[in-house]
């Protein structure tokens, strides 16, 4: 299986040619970042515009006066970007596009006066249908933030656009052939294939870009958040029997369908083929609805909402933020939320930084995090990340979220004034100039997820992957993602020499396994963790594993990354030296290097943050809401040896908004021409803090 080696220095963030890289970015990683995407403009500063049922009462003064009033208050906030909040399920409100429409378009009209940009953002695929007093009353505890006003259960029979009953364009229940419903948000569905619902979404948006004229658009919930229970309607037969050559079984039948006692997100047997293919046709249908989405708005920017992109749960909704990639301009992350909970990044890091990458084979698309938040504090964590993470801040408060809003609830834009405006005065970094230190690329391979594949210990190629990831954050070393296809380019793997890191890959395919042996045959180096090629990508079971016919001096076999410490290991055996290491003060703070037009810039992020809670008010999840932040770390004097061939190191001085208008200097001392050693002052700082 290969002789265990240690990597030299000279490997980890090398460029082909063998010399130092800047921040550790191979060559191929380098031209993405340099070829910008053609859109019309990049949001580095967003903000939520919220909208109140009152707002339909647009042209009135009263309104008019709040639309000029927000528009100044984002201004003076250097928001750059609005993005709508409200309204969201569109077509509850077609009986009234006419005054929606001149409301947003004087919204559009007022921020374009600051040069603020205006992003729409609503769900096209939904309308609110409670079913029964319990859902009517769950609908209004938990979603204010939709603005609700939708029909009563006899008007809904007739409620239509442009000549589509909406109750002809739902999906279809397998279970009894009824509308189908997302519980969850007391939602019904329309289907993604329904010719019908696709021309009606289509005429839509030619009215609205016609008459607001946004700058871009979010169409948020492409999935099929009724899961598994759908779709049975004929479209749905008509293309899984074309595209696919299968009939959709009954619902009775558990060779298909598994264990429908379990949570329906645990549904579906991945043995049988033709489940397997369910999923992916039912992934082309949301593909195809995003595709006519951009066809529709031509030039301007599209986004859509993806909070997760890893678990295998996902396929039950058919959320593939990969599968939609290809017709996507901005990509967004849902990333904190507003309870106490939010203070625990790390599991979050590798959702970031997997869309980041996804966002980079785009052309450098840019990468947006969205943080939501009720108090100021909440709104500074999500900045924070969003620097750390080197993408975009959408700063959103969520009050309406809760069943009552607390009385000292802020507006969106006083939450996110304070650290916008230190970012434009003291530390104005461009994310999209930034490319990361990578000393190790860590592969997620969504055939994985495709397949269900699951390991013997319940975990899933995910978990095994976000375990890798939050050890790496520990230790403090770069990382950026690989994913299926370039996994199977040999050129592009051949293109850097960082190492790879393999965990838990059953689903392997041929290319990727020729590629993955023309890297280590030409000497790459590779952490492989078992299993590995048991199964092809459509999930086929192999006759034998194709770990047997891998070799290479440069591969190594280590234990799965949710067994334990294992880069720690890997660090104390020599085969891997992080770039940063630290050395002196508390263990917490996690360093993330990035090179800014030649020069680096070190990010701090604190991992032992501590919650203080609201002390009444809680969330629908009964989780207390964030107030405010304190620090588990004492000895904020931290030290770091740090190799100057992959970092190279200038003067240095740490910011950060806790630390106002203060400049604390970096001591840095040469130790050699490859080495130094730095001490840094955290001292007065919880969250997060830049060195540049």
């Amino acid at each position: 299986m290969g002789v265990m080696q240690t990597l030299p220095l000279s490997v980890i963030g090398a460029s082909p040619a063998g010399q130092p890289s800047i921040g550790g970015i191979g060559a191929a990683q380098s031209a993405q970042i340099l070829t910008g995407p053609d859109v019309p403009f990049i949001p580095r500063r967003l903000g939520s515009w919220w909208n109140t049922l009152e707002d339909l009462l647009w042209s009135q003064k009263k309104i008019t006066d709040k639309i000029k009033r927000r528009a100044a208050g984002f201004a003076e906030a250097n928001i750059d970007t609005a993005v709508n909040f409200g309204f969201h399920i569109r077509f509850d409100f077609a009986n009234y596009f006419t005054q929606l429409h001149g409301y947003f378009a004087q919204v559009r009209e007022e921020l374009h006066k600051y040069d603020i940009k205006y992003i729409e953002h609503y769900s096209c695929n939904h309308v609110e249908r409670p079913r029964g007093e319990a859902e009517f009353k769950k609908l209004h505890r938990n979603h204010r933030h939709h603005t609700l006003l939708f029909h009563d259960p006899i008007a809904a029979a007739h409620a239509q656009y442009e000549g589509y009953f909406f109750n002809d364009l739902c999906e279809v229940d397998l279970r009894d052939g009824s509308r189908g419903y997302a519980r969850q948000y007391q939602l019904e569905a329309f289907c993604h294939n329904n010719p019908g619902f696709r021309d009606m979404h289509r005429k839509y948006l030619q009215r609205l870009d016609k008459e607001v004229g946004y700058d871009g658009y979010q169409v948020d919930d492409m999935c099929t958040y009724a899961g598994l229970t759908t779709c049975g309607c004929t479209h749905c037969r008509e293309r899984f029997k074309r595209d696919y050559g299968h009939v959709i079984p009954p619902f009775a039948d558990k060779s298909f369908f598994g264990d429908t006692n379990k949570p329906m997100l645990q549904w579906g047997n991945y043995e049988n083929p033709v489940f397997r293919d369910w999923l992916k046709m039912k992934d082309d249908s949301v593909a195809d609805h995003v595709k006519m989405v951009k066809e529709t708005i031509g030039k301007k920017p599209l986004m859509t909402c993806c909070s997760s992109t890893g678990p295998v749960a996902l396929n039950a909704i058919s959320l593939n933020l990969e599968r939609m990639a290809p017709h996507v301009d901005f990509f967004m992350l849902e990333n904190v939320g507003t309870n106490i909970k939010s203070v625990n990044w790390l599991e979050k890091d590798a959702e970031a930084l997997q869309q980041k990458d996804i966002a980079a084979k785009r052309g450098a698309a840019p990468t947006i995090a969205c943080s939501y938040t009720i108090y100021k504090e909440g709104g500074y964590l999500g900045w924070g990340l969003a620097r750390f993470w080197g993408v975009a801040d959408w700063a959103s408060t969520l009050q309406y979220r809760l069943e009552e809003d607390p009385v000292d609830s802020i507006e969106m834009e006083d939450a996110i004034r304070d650290p916008n405006n230190w970012e434009v005065k003291h530390s104005p970094l461009d994310f999209i100039e930034g490319k990361d230190l990578v000393e190790v690329r860590l592969v997620n391979n969504n055939y994985n997820r495709a397949n269900g594949w699951k390991g013997t210990d319940g975990k899933e190629h995910w978990d095994k992957v976000r375990a890798w990831s939050e050890q790496f954050i520990k230790s403090n070393i770069g990382y950026r993602f690989l994913r299926a296809e370039e996994l199977a380019d040999a050129t592009a793997l051949l293109a850097e020499k960082t190492p790879l890191v393999l965990d838990s890959m059953a689903c392997v395919s041929d290319a990727q396994f020729k590629s993955l042996q023309q890297f280590l045959a030409k000497g790459g180096y590779a952490f492989l963790a078992l299993p590995f090629g048991t199964h092809d990508e459509k999930g086929h079971k192999r006759s034998k594993p194709l770990a047997d016919q891998l070799h290479g001096k440069g591969l190594h076999i280590v234990q799965t990354a949710t067994s334990g410490h294992v880069v720690e290991m890997l660090i104390k055996k020599g085969l891997i030296k992080p770039a940063i290491q630290q050395t002196g003060g508390d263990k917490g703070w996690a360093v993330r290097g990035r090179d800014h037009k030649g020069k680096t810039v070190l990010h701090f992020m604190n991992t032992a943050m501590v919650a203080v809670p609201h002390p009444t008010v809680k969330d629908t999840g009964n989780n207390p809401i964030l107030v405010d932040i304190n620090s588990a770390i004492k000895n904020n004097a931290l030290v770091f040896e740090v190799d100057t061939r992959k970092i190279p190191l200038s003067a240095l001085n740490i910011l950060s908004p806790e630390l106002k208008d203060r400049k604390i200097p970096v001591e840095i001392t040469w130790k050699s021409k490859n080495s130094a050693t730095l001490k840094v002052n955290l001292e007065g700082v919880k969250v997060y803090a830049v060195a540049e």
